[in-house]
């Protein structure tokens, strides 16, 4: 299997390599393992959804 690092995977989604760190510590790029001090991530690996809040309605209580 061929990997992906934090870099070539943002690169490919359009993303920044910082957002694809966020994305792997929480779990949400399945596959991603870390191997040493760095992500690496499938190449088959698909771009997960962005669960961000768009509405613009947070909940203060």
């Amino acid at each position: 299997m061929k990997y992906l690092s934090t870099s070539e995977a943002g690169q490919k989604w359009g993303i920044s390599k910082r957002r694809v760190i966020v994305l792997c510590t929480e779990n949400r790029i399945p596959g991603a393992q870390i191997a040493g001090r760095n992500w690496i991530i499938p190449e088959d690996a698909k771009k997960p959804e962005d669960a961000r809040v768009r509405s613009g309605k947070y909940i203060k209580r």
